[in-house]
């Protein structure tokens, strides 16, 4: 069964250490997000990257970079998207939160 739908896409860049009430910030974005009932959220860790600090962050052996960049990415629809912005509010202090519009193709082999 195929089925196609638009939907919200929530992607927020934070640091790998960046913390909210001594826990990661991504970890409490991701629990944060399943205990409002979104539809899924994954975290992926950068392998390089700059911010708003334009220091350099990777994960090369020889570098003393530290704090790689995170990306937590959550869709679901655009009124539970915009609902979890205010919660977003409260923990992200740096970082980058974006929100757009994406096409949804779902490919199931068996009904739910």
């Amino acid at each position: 069964m195929k089925s196609h739908e638009t939907a919200a896409r929530l992607t927020i860049l934070v640091g790998e250490n960046d913390q909210y009430r001594h826990r990661p910030l991504y970890a409490e974005i991701v629990h944060r997000a399943h205990h409002m009932g979104l539809a899924g959220a994954s975290v992926f860790r950068g392998m390089e990257g700059y911010g708003a600090s334009s220091l350099i962050h990777t994960s090369r052996l020889l570098s003393l970079g530290e704090d790689l960049p995170v990306a937590v990415v959550i869709v679901d629809t655009r009124e539970k998207i915009t609902a979890f912005l205010a919660e977003l509010d409260e923990m992200v202090i740096d970082g980058l939160v974006l929100v757009d519009e994406v096409e949804v193709h779902r490919h199931r082999t068996r009904p739910r």
